[in-house]
């Protein structure tokens, strides 16, 4: 490890809390919507996936485009500034190559299945196996939202790490 300046430990502590800190405010949202709104538009597909809609629903698209996209350039500012701190730094990659394996999966079974819920909603008879399909949902996006609170907890130990290096 290079010799490290106050000023570059203080960026790299702050960016990766930051970080840690989304991370832990999308684990909140995350686990409200997993165990208060999915099973609501779960129970009775298609009768309840009108919840899913946006303007008469419930629909969290935006907040979740804008809450990811800002964590992922915080993870990403957490990972320059924290470059020339070995440890940490190649922590942080293993942690954020898990991250982006989640958001692609996210990304290509999840938001897919949530969108082909939305047009059910406004045309029911486009619906097929949806009782299957929403339990399938269901139960990956425990799976995913597991993966996803272990990640954040991983950056824990590397923001102690960081305000241990303090001089």
């Amino acid at each position: 490890m290079e010799n490290i300046s106050l000023s570059y430990l203080n960026r790299a502590e702050l960016w990766l809390c930051i970080s840690t800190l989304l991370y832990f405010l999308m684990n909140g949202a995350q686990i409200f919507e997993t165990f208060i709104l999915v099973p609501k538009w779960t129970l009775s597909p298609p009768d309840n996936f009108r919840l899913l809609l946006d303007g008469p629903g419930t629909s969290l698209k935006n907040f979740w485009i804008i809450l990811h996209s800002l964590h992922e350039v915080t993870f990403i500012l957490a990972i320059i500034f924290c470059w020339k701190i070995d440890p940490v730094r190649n922590w942080l990659l293993i942690l954020f190559v898990l991250h982006m394996a989640v958001r692609v999966w996210t990304l290509a079974f999840f938001a897919p299945n949530i969108i082909d819920f939305q047009k059910v909603a406004e045309e029911p008879s486009l619906g097929k196996d949806l009782v299957s399909r929403t339990a399938l949902w269901q139960t990956l996006n425990y799976v995913r939202v597991a993966i996803f609170i272990a990640i954040s907890i991983g950056l824990v130990p590397l923001c102690i790490k960081l305000f241990s290096l303090r001089p």
